[in-house]
């Protein structure tokens, strides 16, 4: 009987799929030095795929790559801030050279936010927010096109992540709710323009509210730096729920956030062959909140 760890070892038996869900697929994922990335990443290895870690910070991508190779998976680092189109162009490279010239899954999962109110927003997180969220989706998608764009019979799979706030808007996230808005029309976009020749799937996943740095205490110290300038991410103190509180988490059905791991699961889910079938879609990730 499976006792519920995740280890190949120790995996239930894959009737249909006995080697794993993404045996011989090469997946890059962006933000994969902690997080939603470093699990989507720890399972993605688990289910049998070459994953390309990418993460702005080297030390933090190198850890993830070395216990997933520990564990008997495999797993290469490719550090690079993607603000930067060098670095887009060398992690595409990197991740064809890793994959024996193949790249099958992309999930566009890098990011962070840089919150203010409208009338005080600055044109540098306004830019800056878009760029990430938005830009460097898109040319990564393009850097990665000669890859996607082929007839060779093998799945090709394009993963977006959003958020509610780009679904329903969010008071002080004008920035990260348009950017997260757009995705979706890129996921579309890409579904009708690469599936009909290249049966590229692509799908975005729009999480609520998942345990993450960007949902910790602000206090707690966490932040990017930007051009120099240290941004805090998290939350007030004053505005965290604790679950178990009365009145806490009164919009989530669930009662309580999601967790790193589930939220990477549901990724894995629409990245396995088990959602074949399930392309240009929005799937909400969020306890059953704004249903």
């Amino acid at each position: 009987m499976w006792n519920g760890t995740s280890s190949r070892t120790n995996a239930p038996n894959r009737t249909n799929y006995p080697k794993g869900l993404l045996v011989g697929q090469v997946a890059i994922i962006t933000g994969s030095g902690q997080g939603i990335g470093a699990e989507c990443a720890r399972l993605f290895a688990n289910e049998g795929a070459r994953v390309v870690i990418s993460n702005i910070d080297p030390v933090r991508g190198q850890q993830v790559a070395d216990k997933i190779n520990a564990s008997g998976g495999m797993a290469v680092s490719v550090p690079g801030d993607l603000l930067k189109d060098e670095n887009i162009t060398n992690l595409v490279k990197a991740a064809a050279e890793f994959g024996h010239g193949k790249i099958h899954i992309i999930v566009n999962n890098a990011g962070f936010t840089w919150d203010a109110v409208i009338h005080k927003m600055t044109n540098k997180q306004w830019d800056t927010i878009l760029a990430l969220h938005s830009t460097v989706p898109f040319k990564l998608i393009r850097e990665a096109a000669p890859y996607f764009r082929v007839k060779d019979g093998e799945p090709r799979n394009i993963i977006n992540i959003s958020s509610t706030s780009g679904l329903h808007g969010n008071p002080g996230q004008l920035n990260y709710a348009m950017a997260k808005a757009g995705m979706v029309g890129l996921t579309k976009t890409i579904a009708k323009e690469w599936g009909p020749q290249f049966a590229v799937r692509a799908n975005t996943i729009a999480f609520g509210h998942i345990e993450t740095r960007l949902t910790a205490a602000k206090e707690a110290g966490a932040f990017v730096e930007v051009d120099g300038e240290k941004v805090a991410v998290g939350i007030p103190e004053k505005h965290l729920q604790t679950v178990g509180d009365p009145g806490a988490f009164l919009d989530i059905p669930l009662r309580r956030p999601g967790t790193a791991t589930e939220a990477a699961g549901a990724i894995l889910a629409i990245a396995s062959p088990l959602s074949s079938y399930i392309t240009g879609q929005t799937i909400s990730v969020t306890g059953g909140m704004n249903m």
